[in-house]
C-alpha cells in the first residue's frame, strides 16, 4: 500500500482549515483581560501565589509572569521589572516565567488588542503598565498587612525595601521569604488606588541603567530555548513544499521516487502544499528537493492571485490613484481639503510607491506538535507572537477547545509580524494528527518566503497646496493597496466597514499643524496573503509622507527642518525630538560629497525623528548610509538601555528595507527563493548610529517599531539634498537609484 496520502480537504473540514491553516483569519476581541485570580489562603506553602503575576518563595525567590513572548524587544525584562519596582523586590532574587496563553486573566487591556493576549504593535509596555503596578502594589500590600498583623504594628509604621518589611521604630526586619512561611493570602486582593503607587522619583528599578536584560547569558551561552530547539521522544521531521498561493494544488507528486529516500516515512498532499515526513531533517530535505523538481501546480482555485503580477499591474494600481470615482475610503480628515486645494495659489504633486517586502526573520518557522492518541488534545512548542491564537487555531482543527491545547512558547528568532500567523501551527497540527505521531515541522528558507505573508504593494498620489502667502493650507493623501486586515484581522475588517487599521497605520498628521488634510484608502484584490510586517503600514506611509513633505519644502524654499518644526510648533514632544535629532547631527554643518536628510515619525504615542548622511555612487546607484541620528521620546523609560538596543535593532531593520529589500510576484508567486536574490542589509554597509532619548514626563510608550519608520524618508531627503533627484520608490535599490540619478 502506498504511503503517499492525498488528503481531501473535507476531511479535515476545508472551509476551517483554510480560515486556520493558511492565514490569520481572527480578529480577537477578549473582554476585560485583569480578572483577579480569587487564591484561597495559603499557609506556610513554599511558594505563596498572591495573584495571577507573583508569588514568593520561602526561600525569598519571587516568581513574576511575563505574559507576552520574547522575540528581542525586552518584554521578558521589562515587564516582570514593571510589577518588581512597585513590589520593592530584589531584582537578583525574582526569576520570570512566561505566562499561559489565558486572556481573560493575562491579557493586554491595550484599546488595540482590548484584553488580547499577544505580542505586536508595540502595546506591551503602555497595556500592562498600569495592571502589572497594581499587582505589585498589591503583593506588596498582602505582605504588609501580615506582617501588620503579626508584629501588632500599625501598617503606617511599616516600609519596604530590597524584598524586606522593614519596622523603624522597633528596629524589626523581615525579608519577604519570611512572610510567606505564615501570610495568608486574602479571597479578595486589596483595592490599589493611584496615591498607593509609587511617584516616578521613588522608582529604583524603574529607569535605572544597570538592570540589564535577563535574557541575554542565556543567549550567549546558547541555553537559551528556541522553538527550532524543541525535542519530545518519538518525534519524526517534515517540510513542507509550501503551495505558492492561496488555492492552488499540488499535481504530480512524485511520490515513489521520494519515499526510496532513506529514513522517508510519509507522503502528504495538503491544502497548503506536498508535505514529507522522515526520521531525521537530513532526510526530510533530500526528499523535498527532489519534490520541488517534478511538483506542479494547479491554479485554477486560485482565482484570485493566480494572474497577479506585480509589474505589470502598476499600471492598474496608478490608474486608481488618479480615477475620481475610484472607491476610497477616508482614513483621516481635518478640515476641508477639496476646498482648500481648489483654492491654492500654487499645487505640489507627486506618486510614490513601495514593493512588497518580506519579514526575512533569521530562525526559519517552525513548530512541533503532539496531538494525543484520541485527537482531542495536543501539546504544541513552537516561537509564537500570538500564544492564545494558537490554541484556537489547533482545537479548530482539532474540534476540541483551547483549553485542551498547551502551548510550549520558546524564544523567537525574530518575528517582526511573521509568527502572529498562524500557519505553521496549524500545519504541524494537522501531520502529527494524521500520523499520530509528535512531528517537527521546520521550513526552509526557500519554503517560507514561497509561503511568504508580505507587506503590501503600495502606491501613493499626493497633492499639497500653497496659499498666496506660501502657507501650506492643504494636503491629500490616497493610497492604493490591498487591504491587510481583510486578511489578517477579518473581524475588525467588517467591524469598521472595510478599512485597514494595518495598511493605512501612519497615513494620518496628527503632530502636523497642517489645517486641511485628507488621507484615503483604495483597496485592491489580488489574492496576496498580506500581513503585518515590522512598522505595518506606517513603514511606507511615514516614507512617503516625510519625503513629500520635503518637496513641499522646497517649493516653500524653506529649510526642511525649518518647516517641520513650524509645522509642530503646537506639539511640545514632536517639536522637541525634531530639535533634538537637529543637534545631535549638526544640521547646519555642511559636508563634503554627502548629504542629510531629515524625518519625524510616530507611532502608537511613541515619537521620533532620524537624519540620515549618505554619499551615492553615481556609477553604480549604491547609496551608502555613513551616520544615523535618532531621537526618541517613549514616555517613561522602563529601560533606558533597551530603548537604545531597540532603536538601534529597528534602524537596522529599516535600512534593510529602505535599500534593499523586495519581493516581486509573477503568476501569483514570489519570484524570489533565498538571501541570494532577496538581499538583506550586510555588516559592510553597516552606518554608524547615534541614539538619544528625550525626557519626557508622558507615560511609557512602545519602542519595537518606531526606529524603523523614519529611515527611509531621511535617506531619500538626503539624496535629494545631494543630488537633486527624487527618489520616490522603495527600495532605493542601486538599479533604481540609477535610473533616476543619470
Amino acid at each position: 500500500m502506498s504511503k503517499h496520502t492525498s488528503i481531501d480537504p473535507s476531511d479535515i473540514n476545508r472551509r476551517q482549515f483554510l480560515a486556520v491553516g493558511s492565514g490569520l483569519s481572527f480578529s480577537l476581541a477578549i473582554g476585560s483581560a485583569m480578572l483577579p485570580l480569587g487564591a484561597s489562603a495559603q499557609t506556610n506553602e513554599a511558594r505563596m501565589a498572591i495573584n495571577v503575576w507573583v508569588n514568593i518563595a520561602t526561600d525569598n525567590t519571587i516568581t513574576i509572569l511575563a505574559p507576552t513572548a520574547e522575540m528581542g524587544q525586552g518584554t521578558l525584562t521589562t515587564l516582570p521589572l514593571i510589577l518588581a519596582e512597585e513590589l520593592d523586590a530584589d531584582w537578583s532574587k525574582v526569576k520570570v516565567e512566561i505566562a499561559p496563553p489565558n486572556p481573560k486573566v493575562y491579557g493586554n487591556p491595550h484599546p488595540l488588542l482590548n484584553g488580547g493576549q499577544a505580542s505586536l504593535a508595540s502595546v506591551a509596555v503602555p497595556g500592562y503598565f498600569k495592571p502589572l503596578r497594581v499587582a505589585g502594589a498589591q503583593a506588596r500590600r498582602v505582605l504588609m498587612d501580615a506582617v501588620s498583623a503579626k508584629w501588632g504594628v500599625p501598617f503606617s509604621e511599616l516600609t519596604t525595601q530590597n524584598s524586606t518589611v522593614v519596622h523603624a521604630k522597633s528596629n524589626q526586619r523581615i525579608s519577604y521569604g519570611d512572610v510567606a512561611k505564615f501570610a495568608t493570602v486574602p479571597a479578595e486582593l486589596p483595592k490599589i488606588t493611584d496615591d498607593d503607587l509609587k511617584k516616578p522619583e521613588q522608582f529604583a528599578l524603574i529607569g535605572r541603567t544597570h538592570i540589564g536584560r535577563i535574557d541575554v547569558q542565556s543567549k550567549v551561552d546558547g541555553s537559551a530555548q528556541f522553538g527550532i530547539d524543541a525535542r519530545v521522544e518519538g518525534m519524526v521531521y517534515a517540510t513542507v513544499l509550501e503551495s505558492p498561493m492561496e488555492g492552488a494544488k499540488a499535481e504530480n507528486v512524485n511520490t515513489e521516487e521520494v519515499m526510496a529516500v532513506a529514513g522517508i516515512q510519509r507522503v502528504l498532499t495538503l491544502p497548503f502544499g506536498v508535505a514529507v515526513i522522515g526520521k531525521t531533517m537530513e532526510s526530510t530535505r533530500v526528499a523535498r528537493a527532489l519534490l520541488k523538481t517534478k511538483v506542479t501546480w494547479n491554479t485554477s482555485g486560485a482565482t484570485a492571485s493566480a494572474g497577479f503580477d506585480s509589474e505589470k499591474s502598476k499600471a492598474d494600481y496608478a490608474k486608481q490613484g488618479q480615477d475620481a470615482n475610484a472607491k476610497a475610503m477616508d482614513a483621516f480628515k481635518r478640515g476641508d481639503a477639496g476646498t482648500a486645494l481648489g483654492q491654492a495659489a500654487k499645487t505640489i504633486e507627486a506618486t510614490y510607491w513601495s514593493e512588497h517586502a518580506y519579514h526575512a526573520q533569521m530562525e526559519p518557522m517552525n513548530c512541533l506538535a503532539k496531538v494525543a492518541a484520541d485527537g482531542q488534545s495536543a501539546e504544541v512548542w513552537t516561537g509564537t507572537q500570538f500564544s492564545f491564537l494558537a490554541t484556537v487555531v489547533a482545537s479548530g482543527i482539532l474540534k476540541t477547545t483551547p483549553d485542551k491545547i498547551k502551548v510550549h512558547q520558546h524564544m523567537l528568532g525574530g518575528g517582526f509580524g511573521r509568527r502572529i500567523a498562524p500557519d505553521i501551527i496549524a500545519q504541524s497540527v494537522v501531520l502529527s494528527n494524521i500520523t499520530k505521531l509528535p512531528v517537527k515541522l521546520i521550513l526552509s528558507r526557500e519554503d517560507d518566503m514561497a509561503a511568504a505573508r508580505p507587506r503590501p504593494m503600495t502606491h501613493h498620489v499626493m497633492k499639497a497646496g500653497l496659499d498666496d502667502k506660501g502657507e501650506l493650507i492643504g494636503w491629500r493623501h490616497r493610497l492604493v493597496a490591498e487591504n491587510v486586515d481583510a486578511i489578517a484581522a477579518p473581524a475588525r475588517f467588517q467591524a469598521t466597514g472595510g478599512k485597514d487599521y494595518v495598511g493605512w497605520n501612519g497615513i494620518d498628521l496628527p503632530h502636523y499643524g497642517i489645517p486641511n488634510a485628507l488621507a484615503e484608502g483604495v483597496r485592491e484584490m489580488r489574492g496576496m496573503r498580506v500581513q503585518p510586517l515590522r512598522g505595518i503600514g506606517a513603514g511606507y506611509n511615514k516614507f512617503v509622507i516625510e519625503s513629500f513633505l520635503d518637496e513641499v519644502a522646497f517649493a516653500r524654499r524653506m529649510n526642511p527642518l525649518a518647516m517641520r518644526l513650524e509645522l509642530t510648533r503646537a506639539d511640545a514632544r514632536a517639536n522637541a525630538v525634531i530639535r533634538t535629532v537637529a543637534e545631535m547631527s549638526d544640521w547646519n554643518r555642511k559636508r563634503k560629497d554627502r548629504g542629510l536628510g531629515i524625518a519625524f515619525a510616530d507611532y502608537h504615542g511613541t515619537l521620533s525623528a532620524g537624519v540620515a548622511e549618505v554619499s551615492l555612487h553615481r556609477k553604480t546607484g549604491k547609496i551608502q548610509v555613513h551616520h544615523y541620528w535618532v531621537a526618541v521620546d517613549t514616555g517613561l523609560a522602563i529601560q533606558p538601555i533597551n530603548v537604545l538596543a531597540q532603536l538601534e535593532g529597528a534602524v537596522v531593520y529599516g535600512l534593510s528595507l529602505a535599500l534593499l529589500e523586495e519581493l516581486t510576484i509573477q503568476n501569483g508567486a514570489v519570484v524570489q527563493s533565498n538571501f541570494n536574490d532577496y538581499p538583506v542589509l550586510r555588516m559592510a554597509d553597516m552606518p554608524e548610529i547615534h541614539t538619544q532619548i528625550v525626557p519626557s514626563k508622558a507615560p511609557p510608550t512602545g519602542m519595537g517599531e518606531v526606529g524603523v519608520l523614519a529611515v527611509a524618508p531621511a535617506i531619500s531627503n538626503a539624496i535629494f539634498q545631494l543630488s537633486g533627484k527624487r527618489l520616490r520608490h522603495l527600495p532605493m535599490s542601486p538599479a533604481r537609484v540609477k535610473k533616476v540619478i543619470t
